[in-house]
Parts: C-alpha cells; structure tokens; sequence
C-alpha cells in the first residue's frame, strides 16, 4: 500500500551563515587602492581559471567508474600552494574565494513535496533538482562527480528515518565542501525505492539499475557501499534474499551507510556516487535479459549449485505455496492434481516447496531444478528468473484481482519476459468472498486482496497436462540437436 504523503508544509532551514570579517591591511600607504585589490582578485581568479584549463588536458588517476562520464578531479590547494610561492596575496585570495564556495553550498530536501502527485515520474520527488543520464534503451542514472554535475560531489545531510523533508542533499567541489563534511571515499550507490527493500520483488526492482551499470556503463566497478531512502527516509537494511543476491552479484559484502558517524546534521559527502530512482525505466528487453542472465549466473556460482547429469531427460515441476493470503484453500487437493499429471509423463519430478522456508541458496538450488513453476500471485514468484531461460510460469490469484487490482497485477507477466522465461497464463478463481459493495466497486480490493485460492480439477488436469507434454518435446528437440551443453561459470564481470 502507497502512504499518502504528509500534506503539512516544513520550513527548512538547511543552510548555515558564517559571517566573517575580513581586512586585507596594506602597511605601505603609498600603495594601497581599492582599484589595487580589484586589480590583484582579477589576476588571482584568471591563473585559477588557467589552472583549471590545464587541469583538464591533465590526466587523471585511474578510477574505478566510467570514465567517460566522470570529469577530471584537480586538486586545487597542490595549484594554490604552487602559487603561493610567487604571490602570497593571491594565494590567501584563492583560499578565500573556496570558504566562499564552501559556505554558498545550498541543500534542498530530498523529498519535494511539489511533485507528490508524480512522485515516480519524470525527475520524481527525489532530488527533484537533478536531472538523469538518459541513453535509449540504457537504464536511467545519475553519476557524481560527472560533466553534468561540473565536476562537483554529491553531498547528503540528514539521517531522518521517518520524514525525509529532514533529509537533504547538495553538490560542492571537492576543495570546497561544506564545513564539517566528512568526505567517504570509494564509490557509493545511492538508491530510491517508493515501495520498500524487504519485499524480494520491490527489492530487486529497485537493485537491477545498478547492476546494469556495473555491467555497461560502470565497467564492473563494485560499490564500497550502499545508501538506502524510501521517500527521503534513510533506511539501514535490505530483506535477506535481495542482500544475498547484491552479495552474489558483486562479489562481496554489502555495507549499507547509516550515517552514524556524521551525527543526525552532519554531511557525508561521497568521492563517487551513482544514484538510481527509476528502478529498470528505460532499460530494453535485450537490456534486462542480460542484467537477469548476469544474476542467474552469479547466484549460482555464488551458491555452488552444479546442474549437470540432470540430463535432457528430466523435467522439474516445481509447486511454491505461499501459507495465509493468496495461498490455496485446499493445497492437498491441488498437489495431487500436478502429482497426478507428472506421473504420466516420464522423467517429471515433482518438488513441493514454501519459499519462506528455504534460503537464498535453496531457492537458487531448487530454481535451477525447475523446468514448471507453479505457484500463487506474489513475491515467491520474483525466484523465476533463476530457472533456466525458455522455463514455464503458471500463475494463480484469487476472485476479484481482474477487476480491481489494476496493472500490477501483470507484473510476473512482465518479469517472465524480460528474464526469459515463458508465462503460461493465469488461473483467476471465479469464487470467493463476497464484499458488500458492488463487484466493481474500488473498496472490494480490501476483501480480495488477500484471499485464498480454490481449484478446478479438470482445468488444471488440462492445463499441466499441455505445459508438460510441450517441455517433454522440447526437450527431445534438444537432446535430438545436442543443445544440452551447459556453460558453467564465466559469468559476466567476473
């Protein structure tokens, strides 16, 4: 369920005023002009500019990003203490110019309650200022330091986990961050998700874009951490399936900030940032099946899972049962129907399984065994993606989602073509429990959303029956062609 946003207005007052008085005393009489200083500030900020101009036909250290998409870092107190040596004046004037951009920094908040009506669309809510990198058919993004960024940090403030109007961010040149900023260095990506990182569905949804620019854009690199916002609030976990697949991907542990040692005010200012808010928006098909390819890969790798001498002959069936909402009425009744039909073909073996039981690494196991996957509407179903490519789908919901549920209901639809797999249809329960109002009525969703599943014995029967007859013959096909060579390892950024 989406929370509405709070419609009280906040004044924020984010920015902090250093006033400073300061002379410049000339102890020569005879020298001293107003057009002098301003003669002298001139010079001062054209040797910056030239500088800056020399800087950039410099090359750079190697980074860990793109980069392509990053500009040139220069250290600019290594040019103002080569200065120094020549003009003091102009030095002092250089230093000063930089506490001048240190204290103009200006943070807005991370979540703009102007675009609460759009909050996903477009530059959304969530540093609505910034503007993403957008590249057709690539995921969307934004990168810091970068050209579009003129070279400037991204920098946060605020770890304010239950309104993110007290969360807020800037950009600052790197020799001119806001005072007191601790700056952490690596690489981090920063993530928006608008549902939450404990649902495997939402949590790899809001992952994918960063593992599609480790693969493409990021050459790679691996995130030295992870900061986590849910409409501006700072959150410190992902549910364990999607931390374990973020382990599997990048090969290492993921270290989630909490911000803890800049205090509820400080500023953490990061050496590289990646920020995702779109989740795949903007990716190709060709795009995700390779992301989803690359995960498939590394989780099995990552769980030591060997598949081979399964052979051709096998045919996995899988049932995964969810218990409470959306589970079925009457599982018995249901099992033995699919237990019925594979006994008929040969080679089918039937595995009856409840996620919420299983880990991460059963899950890849027993995914990877799965040729049939049978199983209600909801998040268990995100686990299709490890079956192998060309596997079957066949999805279940209770009365009343066709109507009311609106188009999230398609999302295993979706999730099964860009993984590539195949989503034979869905089994919509014409019973149920009745609501009170019109069938049609939006305040029914209350009482369907979580109701439990029946069956119809003669359409399941037909409906399996088919679904196995097709992957048997397909799977002769291949043995006919010898296409059952299986590629172990060599995963992608390995």
């Amino acid at each position: 369920m989406t929370k509405a946003p709070s419609e009280s207005s906040k004044t924020h007052y984010s920015k902090q005023h250093h006033q400073r008085g300061s002379s410049t005393n000339i102890s020569h009489r005879s020298f001293y002009s107003p057009k002098l200083s301003v003669y002298m500030l001139t010079a001062c900020v054209i040797l910056f500019i030239l500088f800056q101009i020399q800087s950039l036909h410099s090359p750079g250290p190697p980074s860990s990003s793109s980069s392509s998409s990053s500009s040139p870092s220069w250290p600019l107190i290594h040019s103002w203490n080569s200065v120094s040596q020549e003009s003091p004046n102009c030095s002092h004037e250089l230093h000063a110019l930089a506490e001048k951009l240190s204290d103009a920094v200006t943070f807005l908040p991370l979540k703009d309650l102007r675009y609460a009506q759009t909050a996903q669309q477009g530059h959304t809510w969530f540093m609505s200022s910034m503007h993403d990198t957008r590249v057709e058919g690539e995921v969307q993004y934004q990168q810091y330091p970068s050209a579009a960024s003129r070279g400037r940090l991204l920098c946060i403030k605020g770890r304010d986990i239950h309104d993110g109007l007290w969360n807020s961010y800037a950009l600052a040149w790197r020799d001119a961050l806001p005072r007191n900023a601790t700056l952490l260095k690596g690489l981090t990506f920063v993530s928006y998700n608008h549902y939450n990182y404990d649902n495997i569905w939402h949590g790899l949804s809001a992952m994918m874009p960063f593992v599609a620019w480790h693969l493409r854009q990021g050459q790679c690199a691996v995130p030295t951490r992870w900061v986590l916002y849910h409409w501006g609030e700072l959150r410190m976990k992902m549910g364990p399936w999607v931390k374990s697949l973020m382990q599997a991907t990048f090969g290492g542990s993921v270290n989630i900030e909490e911000f803890g040692d800049s205090g509820d005010e400080g500023v953490a200012c990061f050496e590289e940032a990646v920020v995702m808010r779109h989740n795949e928006g903007g990716m190709s098909r060709e795009r995700r099946l390779e992301v989803y390819d690359m995960m498939r890969c590394k989780a099995r790798e990552y769980c030591n899972v060997r598949i081979e001498g399964r052979g051709l002959a096998v045919i996995g069936l899988t049932m995964l049962m969810r218990t409470g909402a959306r589970s079925f009425r009457n599982e018995s009744a249901v099992v033995r129907i699919f237990q019925r039909e594979c006994r008929k073909v040969e080679g089918c073996r039937l595995t009856v399984a409840y996620s919420n039981n299983l880990t991460f690494c059963q899950q890849v196991k027993l995914m990877s065994l799965t040729n049939i996957l049978v199983s209600p509407h909801g998040a268990q179903l995100t686990n299709m993606f490890l079956m192998d490519r060309n596997s079957n789908v066949m999805e279940f919901f209770p009365k009343g989602w066709l109507k009311l549920a609106g188009v999230g209901q398609y999302v295993y639809h979706w999730i099964a073509s860009w993984s590539g797999m195949k989503h034979k249809g869905a089994w919509r329960d014409p019973n149920g429990d009745d609501c009170p109002y019109p069938e049609d009525d939006r305040r029914c969703m209350s009482i369907y959303k979580n109701g439990r599943i029946g069956y119809n014995d003669t359409f399941f029967e037909e409906w399996a029956r088919n679904i196995l007859v097709e992957v048997k013959t397909r799977k002769m096909e291949e043995a006919l062609n010898k296409n059952n060579v299986v590629v172990l390892g060599g995963c992608a950024c390995s």
